[in-house]
């Protein structure tokens, strides 16, 4: 018997025990002195091996020496019967472990190899078999990234993939499509090179679900600075055009809008703009508007956030929060128009603020042209204990509440 440290074939036993499986051998190598165990096979345990797509295949040791002799012969071994030993021992591992009741994994059995080379003394073949074995896990990630352009296709196109439906404010179309398409490559990406393989694997295997894994790269929700964008106006991208400062609440609309829906693909969730009431009331104040003149801005604001267009195939996420009141930390602040500093402040617009929610108000409650109810923008209401619960705007906040469920508080 060749001793597995220095490959001499002079061994002598020291001491034998039989087992229902294999006869159990304690040797000594006359050449180094070091001590080893042999075991001679009463018959073959492992029959089976678990693939990685979880199919069963018949076991072949010789598949296990040719493994092993690879990895010796990449760091200059040129003895394959010490590879059959060692393979030997591998087998031995495995019939005592798995005893013929369980099928092992190939995962298993290279963990196995690797442990069996390391407890041999074999450090750089077991270093060039894991790093043989990591070149190979990494391939089929490679692999795995990759997507059946012609299946996911024909998934959408039939509505075979439950992704089709999972967000009800996407319609099925040309852009859902590219969305689609473009999702499935980026959750794979995200599956491999941004998730720990624990994690990836729990997510695979329906242990856990990760959300939006599509939009796995990016930010979640995001709020914006409604203020900032009334002093700098909607602009500040390469390449792309830039406006002013708006001047009249018309134009506010417009950038609220568009900035909302120029966003929507950097983030998974929601867009949101905060004291939307408190900083668009100066404009109905220096415009000199009237109340269907507000609502009419309130209108082209709502339905303009609830059509789905080529930003995405579906309606911009948006949130938008109302204080109701002029928040304590504003009212005394100089009113911003035009980009510029007001001769009256925040706190002296109440009674836009009423007209601006009021119209808002008025405009969910509505529906669209059916009566159908907007998905967005989702309101939130900031109420504070002074909060006039008996006023007519109360009473439209809480008709909207109770019809649709609509809003935050």
């Amino acid at each position: 018997m060749k001793c597995p440290f220095c490959s001499d074939e002079e061994t002598k036993v020291l001491d034998k025990r039989e087992s229902g499986t294999s006869n159990r051998r304690r040797r000594e190598c006359l050449k180094c002195g070091k001590r080893f165990t042999t075991y001679e096979k009463l018959g073959g345990l492992v029959t089976k091996v678990r693939k990685r797509d979880a199919t069963e295949v018949d076991f072949d040791q010789e598949k296990i020496t040719e493994a092993i002799w690879s990895a010796a012969r990449e760091v200059g071994g040129k003895d394959k019967e010490l590879a059959k030993g060692l393979s030997d021992r591998v087998v031995q591992v495995l019939e005592e472990k798995f005893g013929g009741y369980t099928v092992p994994t190939v995962e298993q059995i290279q963990d196995i190899v690797e442990k069996v080379l390391v407890e041999g003394g074999h450090y750089t073949t077991a270093k060039a078999y894991i790093l043989y074995r990591k070149s190979r896990e990494k391939l089929r990630e490679a692999k795995s990234t990759m997507v059946d352009v012609e299946n996911t296709i024909s998934s959408y196109m039939d509505k075979k993939d439950w992704r089709v439906k999972e967000n009800s404010n996407e319609a099925f179309s040309f852009s859902g499509l590219l969305l689609y398409t473009a999702g499935k490559v980026m959750a794979n990406y995200n599956l491999n090179e941004i998730y720990t393989p624990t994690i990836a694997d729990a997510h695979r295997n329906g242990y856990i679900h990760l959300h939006d894994l599509s939009h796995g790269v990016i930010g979640y929700c995001c709020g914006h600075s409604l203020k900032n964008l009334l002093i700098q106006g909607f602009g500040g991208v390469p390449n792309k055009v830039d406006a002013k400062p708006a001047k009249h609440l018309d134009v506010v609309v417009h950038h609220l809008i568009n900035y909302i829906g120029c966003l929507q693909m950097e983030f998974a969730g929601a867009q949101a703009f905060n004291s939307v009431d408190t900083l668009l009331a100066p404009f109905v104040r220096t415009d000199g508007l009237n109340y269907r003149q507000v609502k009419q801005h309130m209108q082209k604001l709502v339905f303009s956030l609830n059509v789905p267009s080529r930003w995405g195939s579906q309606y911009p996420f948006s949130n938008l929060s109302f204080d109701w009141v002029p928040p304590e930390d504003m009212k005394n602040q100089k009113a911003i128009v035009g980009g510029k500093e007001q001769d009256f402040t925040y706190g002296d617009c109440q009674k836009e603020m009423d007209m601006i929610n009021k119209a808002f108000l008025e405009v969910m409650t509505e529906g669209d042209a059916t009566g159908r109810i907007f998905s967005f923008p989702i309101p939130t209401y900031n109420l504070t204990k002074d909060f006039n619960w008996d006023s007519e705007n109360a009473n439209l906040l809480f008709e909207l509440t109770a019809k649709f469920g609509t809003p935050y508080f």
